[in-house]
């Protein structure tokens, strides 16, 4: 690779190798997706996914099953992650609002055109304007790449994305990434997951592990560095 080419697919390529598949949200139904962002909060992704599947066999992921739940059952799961409590509250909020405003289903919403779909995700709690996309995007309805912080810092380091003067600009410099891939959003969602793993692993904020990353020769950080 040339390091003035060094394209999305390119790096995504490097990553898949290097970090290996990545598993998938466990749903693709979009209320689903707002759960799983509620479920166990600061948790390890392991531990997020135990929660998951612990309200799904134990209260159920609809809205009328969390509505109808005890506390202590809602509680029992958010504790894979801190704030239990509050946390359980916000799975209760998650399905009144379901249920008052979008009668309980939300496929309609994700059908919807991309702002007012996002409008309508970002009445959860939990959900800006990144979640919004990223529920878009696993739900399957929209080719975006909506990266998190981690995955969005590793975008900046290769030089991919310019850095703008606050978070929500450096986000939007992102969105055009996603353009050359509207026909493949499932390249879109690996590309989302092993930034975000990257991020997370290995092009850390603080303490950057650059001896260890597939990426080195290609990134601008790191030469820099």
């Amino acid at each position: 690779m040339s390091r003035r080419s060094l394209t999305l697919r390119q790096a995504v390529k490097v990553l898949r190798k290097h970090h290996g598949p990545q598993q998938p949200p466990p749903s693709t139904d979009p209320f689903e997706l707002i759960l799983w962002e509620n479920v166990a909060y600061l948790a390890s992704p392991a531990r997020r996914r135990e929660a998951f599947e612990l309200l799904r066999s134990t209260v159920g992921t609809s809205p009328k099953a969390i509505l109808s739940a005890r506390r202590q059952a809602l509680e029992k799961v958010t504790s894979r992650g801190i704030l239990k409590a509050t946390f359980a509250a916000k799975l209760r909020e998650c399905a009144r609002i379901a249920m008052d405003d979008f009668g309980g289903d939300l496929a309609a919403v994700t059908r919807l055109p991309l702002d007012r779909a996002k409008r309508a995700l970002r009445s959860f709690p939990g959900i800006g304007e990144p979640g919004a996309e990223k529920i878009l995007l696993f739900a399957g309805r929209q080719a975006l790449l909506a990266p998190d912080s981690n995955a969005l810092r590793v975008l900046v380091r290769l030089g991919l994305v310019g850095e703008g003067t606050s978070y929500s600009r450096t986000y939007a410099a992102a969105r055009p990434l996603a353009d050359a891939f509207a026909e493949d959003p499932r390249f879109l969602q690996e590309a989302h997951q092993l930034l975000q793993r990257h991020g997370q692993s290995l092009c850390k904020r603080s303490a950057p592990r650059c001896t260890e990353c597939p990426l080195a020769r290609e990134c601008a950080y790191a030469r820099r560095e």
